[in-house]
């Protein structure tokens, strides 16, 4: 059975747990609600952090523990626990002249990477002797407004998705932070701001999301026409071994993450998440999870034969209306995040919409 929290009425617009799920951060308007999760698993309301005054577009908790906020006022903060229960704020250098729109921890917990309507990327890391955030910008060949960025697991490479159509891999590589990446297909030798990689889908449609695989040798992404395109790389500056696009009916879906290798999980419009299978030699949709059709079925062998009397009686035909939509969310699903892993493959994923909810589904 899924797992429903219900966090009030207004939009949220990004949440993340922390890595052992005992915390769960929400951002709403222009505050961040943190959650803990008790051992039954139910959430109690801790504190909020009120630092930025315009709408928060990206939160996000690394592996330490640490909370990254980013907003439409243009900054980004890192919120550090203290030992009496509170949160500190740092103010990031990120040198942006528009909102920011997305913003992500690499895996290692080093580094995290900006989205901005700037059109530039900006990827922050710790400056140990001056004791702040800075920035390193990746502008070319950018043109348009950040709507998503994802992380290889090397926490090197860095994909990156904007209203241009184009789905991008940069190299995030900071000297004096980053090791030396092992080669991998999408390059060896990796200064910061090389282009790994550059993916459209015929369309042009805005690039909602991009996720890498977990090996990190393929790259999904959504675009606004409702495809889900995985692209594999073959070597360095050499085309791709494949790009492979699937077409749906579906509402166009705005986030993505991936299950194992050959498994895919998309949510947006249509309030609940579907699933993808495949490999490089083709992918296709495979099933829904709180699947409408299902649902609608059961609401209509429910409904009683006395109530189909009832009113026909009153009416003269039976008219079954509901404001409620036949999915546990009721609006666009925004965020879709993986939530627990066993045996190299994701069980659970968690989901964050504008109706206020979190939900967590077994996959």
């Amino acid at each position: 059975m899924p797992q429903v929290h219900t966090l009030g009425h207004t939009p949220i617009a990004d949440h993340s747990f922390s890595s052992d799920n005992s915390l769960l951060s929400v951002a709403r308007d222009n505050t961040v609600e943190l959650y803990f999760s008790d051992n039954r698993g139910a959430l109690q309301h801790g504190t909020t952090l009120r630092e930025h005054d315009k709408t928060i577009t990206g939160v996000d908790v690394s592996p330490h523990g640490r909370i990254v906020t980013c907003s439409q006022d243009r900054n980004a903060l890192v919120w550090e626990p203290q030992a009496n229960g509170t949160w500190k704020p740092t103010l990031v250098l990120l040198r942006i002249n528009r909102a920011a729109t997305f913003v992500r921890w690499s895996p290692d917990g080093t580094k995290f990477a900006v989205g901005s309507g700037a059109r530039v990327i900006a990827v922050c890391y710790f400056e140990q002797e001056n004791d702040w955030w800075v920035s390193k910008h990746i502008k070319k060949p950018l043109r348009s407004t950040i709507l998503s960025v994802a992380w290889h697991p090397n926490s090197v490479l860095l994909a990156a998705g904007s209203t241009d159509g184009h789905a991008r891999v940069f190299s995030g590589y900071i000297k004096n932070v980053d090791q030396k990446p092992a080669p991998t297909a999408w390059g060896e030798r990796l200064p910061f701001q090389t282009l790994c990689g550059d993916f459209t889908n015929e369309s042009g449609g805005w690039v909602h999301d991009v996720a890498f695989s977990p090996s990190g040798d393929a790259l999904a992404f959504t675009t606004h026409d409702s495809s889900v395109i995985v692209a594999y790389p073959s070597a360095p500056e050499q085309p791709p071994r494949a790009v492979i696009e699937v077409t749906t009916s579906f509402l166009p879906f705005r986030s993505l993450v991936w299950l194992s290798e050959s498994e895919l999980a998309a949510a947006g419009h249509d309030c609940h998440p579907v699933i993808f299978e495949g490999s490089e030699n083709g992918w296709k949709y495979s099933r829904s999870i709180d699947d409408p059709r299902q649902t609608k079925q059961q609401e209509q062998q429910e409904t009683s034969a006395l109530n189909m009397f009832k009113q026909m009686d009153l009416k003269g035909s039976v008219e079954q209306s509901s404001t409620l939509l036949p999915t546990i969310h009721q609006n666009t699903i925004n965020t879709l995040r993986a939530h627990q892993s066993s045996g190299g493959r994701v069980t659970q994923i968690s989901t964050s919409g504008i109706d206020g909810r979190v939900v967590i589904f077994d996959v």
